[in-house]
């Protein structure tokens, strides 16, 4: 018996040590057994192109090896954002124009051009040599991830931010411009929140719930795999938002705390539809410039103050109109002497949720815009150093300063501005029909209003440069960088001439920025015409009618370096009036 006893007791002993031997799943732990059949995926498609398979088994691949990638992405992209950008990253050339320099672009969007819609065996070692560097790449990613600790915060700031990718990069094609596998790829993606927060508290309420709702999620990619006619409208409300809420919800009953950051999109939104999802100080230079009501107060006596100008005969107001959302209705602005100008006047709505100002970008935040138009001789012609001294004089002014800089003895010329910046930070409404749709009320937009969102992030392809939901070419879900686009504008609605305002190219001399121009927000557009950079169109449909026909390359332009693609869209009559509807949707309701 004693015999048995110690026998039972050792084995008990041995059973509690495998036990132990065996490491509990973590998260770091299953991220790298992903990354590793990534690579695995990635040698098996250089063995595939190598032995000149079909293109069916090379699309084939392609398409396995891009899903085994969706599986890491939300880590790639937060911990690795730079080698991210070359693991699958778009087609376009990567600027460093402070070095005025620029670096060509890898990864899967280059390979999928490569073999896609027609492959040629002569394309093989190209596709190969991508393949090397994109194997080189998930090889650094990993290195990376074995070093860094992940913890709870990060790992859900991160899940968060990848529901808002596949929300504005996802489904509306920025990361399958070709093959449109965007719908899979959604599905791939979702499929990883429930697991990943279930590696951190299994026995969580609101995981189960969330669980519930990815599944459905998933089920509706399943039913409605065709990326045309896929319905974002739907799918946004019923499933991507209520994922953020439940992802939200979770994070507050962890106790898991919001990781700071200074950016636009704020690490407590619950979706990126809330009324203030969205930090004005985001792009500010540093902590003195940080917004506030004072600061707004001052800055808006100063917008409608003619004695700014020279003459004292132009205020800011004088060219943005606030009935016309803040612009001035013109084809261009008229000068100080009178002569037309090369450019038309943006909306200052929502100008402040990009970090580039102009139609150039040749400013990189407002502060610096308000300076270089008072002192543009064909603009206001004033002096920031007059201004102060004149302001600086004024009781009125004075108060309203100490109010705004109370820390400081006197006003600087820094202040106004400063204040004037402000008080532009202070245009962001938010409160469209289609911000309100967004957040629940489903009466505001009707069937065709809702056809033109999906026209507009489907089959128009509109949402890959104006990201939904800024609209304009802040580059989400980071928010950090604003992208510009040569879309071969023409001279005027004739089309019979490309326009010769070389745009960016004026101050950064790389062929690739000929005709390059920041891509604006369609926020308020339907008052904010006539349009383009230099008002070339006065009607949205105009402005349809131009990218359905592949933008300046399609009018028969010759526009050698153009970004938009130059494919007919070839939209239905119905899908452009849709699509002009749901652009007025975006009207903030103080311009309805």
């Amino acid at each position: 018996m004693k015999y048995f006893a110690l026998l039972s007791l050792v084995l008990s002993l041995l059973l509690s040590s495998c036990k132990e031997a065996v490491p509990e799943k973590n998260i770091k732990q299953e991220l790298l057994v992903d990354l590793t059949k990534l690579k695995n995926e990635i040698i098996l498609f250089q063995e595939i192109v190598f032995k000149e398979a079909s293109q069916k088994e090379i699309v084939e691949q392609f398409k396995k090896s891009r899903l085994q990638y969706k599986r890491i992405e939300w880590a790639v992209e937060y911990f690795v954002p730079e080698t991210a950008r070359f693991m699958n990253g778009p087609a376009l050339d990567e600027m460093e124009l402070e070095e005025n320099k620029f670096f060509v672009p890898n990864g899967f969007q280059v390979i999928e051009e490569l073999i896609y819609p027609e492959y040629s065996p002569e394309n093989k070692k190209e596709v190969i040599r991508e393949l090397d560097i994109l194997l080189s790449n998930a090889k650094q990613v990993e290195a990376t991830f074995e070093a860094i600790t992940i913890s709870d915060d990060y790992v859900v700031d991160a899940v968060q931010q990848n529901v808002f990718r596949i929300l504005t990069l996802g489904i509306t094609g920025f990361d399958s411009p070709i093959l449109n596998s965007s719908i899979p790829e959604a599905k791939q993606s979702l499929a990883l929140v429930p697991e990943l927060l279930l590696l951190i508290n299994p026995k969580s309420k609101t995981l189960t719930e969330l669980q519930q709702i990815v599944a459905k999620a998933k089920a509706y990619c399943d039913s409605n795999p065709d990326f045309n006619t896929f319905n974002r409208a739907d799918f946004i409300t019923q499933y991507l938002n209520p994922i953020s809420r439940k992802l939200s919800a979770f994070q507050k009953e962890e106790k898991i705390p919001f990781v700071e950051r200074n950016r636009p999109l704020k690490a407590t939104a619950t979706t990126l539809f809330d009324e203030n999802a969205f930090d004005v100080d985001g792009f500010v230079a540093s902590n003195e410039y940080k917004y506030s009501k004072e600061k707004v107060a001052l800055g808006e006596k100063l917008f409608y103050d003619k004695t700014l100008s020279k003459n004292n005969d132009r205020s800011c107001a004088t060219c943005h109109n606030p009935e016309k959302a803040f612009t001035d209705g013109l084809k261009t602005n008229i000068s100080l002497k009178g002569k037309n100008l090369n450019r038309n006047t943006p909306t200052l709505t929502y100008a402040s949720l990009q970090n580039a100002q102009f139609w150039d970008m040749r400013q990189l935040d407002l502060e610096k815009q308000s300076v270089d138009v008072i002192e543009n001789e064909d603009e206001m012609h004033g002096s920031l150093a007059d201004i102060h001294s004149k302001v600086s004089a004024a009781t009125e002014y004075q108060k309203l300063f100490k109010k705004a800089y109370p820390k400081s003895e006197k006003s600087e010329a820094w202040q106004i501005q400063n204040a004037i910046a402000s008080y532009v930070r202070s245009l962001n409404s938010f409160d469209s029909r289609f911000d309100l749709y967004m957040r629940g009320d489903t009466a505001k937009m009707n069937t065709e209003e809702l056809q033109g969102m999906n026209v507009f992030m489907g089959k128009a392809k509109c949402a890959t440069c104006h990201f939904t939901p800024l609209f304009n070419g802040t580059v989400p879900p980071n928010f950090a960088k604003t992208e510009h686009e040569v879309i071969g504008t023409p001279e005027d609605a004739s089309g019979k001439h490309l326009s010769d305002d070389t745009g960016r190219y004026l101050f950064n001399q790389l062929p690739q920025l000929k005709g390059a121009f920041k891509t604006p927000t369609l926020r308020n557009v339907a008052v904010t015409g006539p349009y383009m950079h230099n008002g070339a169109y006065k009607t949205l449909e105009e402005i349809v009618e131009f990218y359905d026909l592949g933008g300046g390359t399609g009018l028969g332009l010759s526009v050698e370096n153009q970004t938009l693609p130059t494919d007919k869209l070839n939209l239905t009559a119905a899908e452009k009036k849709a699509l002009v509807a749901f652009m007025k949707t975006l009207t903030d309701k103080r311009y309805e």
